[in-house]
């Protein structure tokens, strides 16, 4: 187990540039696409036969830019203010001893591109850009869905969807492509549990783009959008 080697098959593009503001599950901004790029020694076309017939993928990938020096037995989960440990094991913490994280997508499409060979199109992903994917396997909805799971410690915290307003107009700084992607991101409260300053104006990296905001009750204001 010592000689336990796992090495990256693809890594993922994707409009997060940077983790704040990433949402914190996969699925919860499905309008925003990724693409996932295999490494050279991964392009064998036949490795994707059939994928296609999925509607739904598991993304095992390597946090890689949440380390630690030595793994830690608790966590302070963000949405419990970040002031109560619980176990890691009972968390989808970044911070984990072999620092592997699981995201469920949408297969929109394979693309063939000229210099990467066939690439994945996907929906859904909780994935800072350039992250290493580990691994890849379909989503099965007869054994994957259990229709009676319980979900912990998070089954009363989860709040709703915050209402989006861009001041302004100023989504139209941004293609309309990105416009339902980034309006569901803001949606989920980018901000810490334990944060809630109404007159703090947050900055979120996204694509090509700064997006500053700030939070009155249950509602985000955009306030400014810049291009990078």
């Amino acid at each position: 187990m010592n000689n336990l080697k796992i090495e990256p098959i693809a890594y993922i593009e994707s409009d997060f540039k940077e983790k704040f503001g990433i949402p914190r599950q996969s699925g919860l901004t499905k309008n925003l696409t990724a693409k996932i790029i295999f490494t050279k020694k991964y392009q064998n076309p036949d490795a994707l036969r059939g994928i296609e017939g999925f509607s739904h993928l598991w993304l095992i990938f390597n946090f890689n830019k949440a380390k630690l020096s030595k793994w830690q037995p608790t966590v302070r989960p963000p949405r419990l203010g970040g002031n109560q440990k619980v176990g890691v094991f009972a968390t989808r913490s970044p911070f984990r001893p072999n620092s592997l994280g699981l995201s469920c997508v949408k297969l929109i499409k394979v693309e063939q591109t000229k210099n990467n060979g066939n690439i994945l199109i996907v929906s859904g992903a909780d994935l800072l850009d350039g992250t290493p994917i580990i691994d890849i396997k379909p989503y099965l909805p007869y054994c994957d869905n259990v229709p009676d799971a319980t979900s912990g410690f998070t089954e009363n915290i989860e709040k709703p969807d915050l209402k989006v307003e861009f001041l302004n107009n100023c989504i139209s700084e941004i293609p309309h492509n990105l416009q339902k992607g980034l309006t569901e991101a803001l949606a989920q409260d980018p901000r810490p549990q334990y944060q809630n300053d109404e007159n703090r104006i947050y900055n979120m990296f996204f694509n090509d783009y700064n997006v500053s905001f700030k939070i009155s009750n249950d509602t985000l204001f955009v306030t400014e959008i810049k291009k990078c």
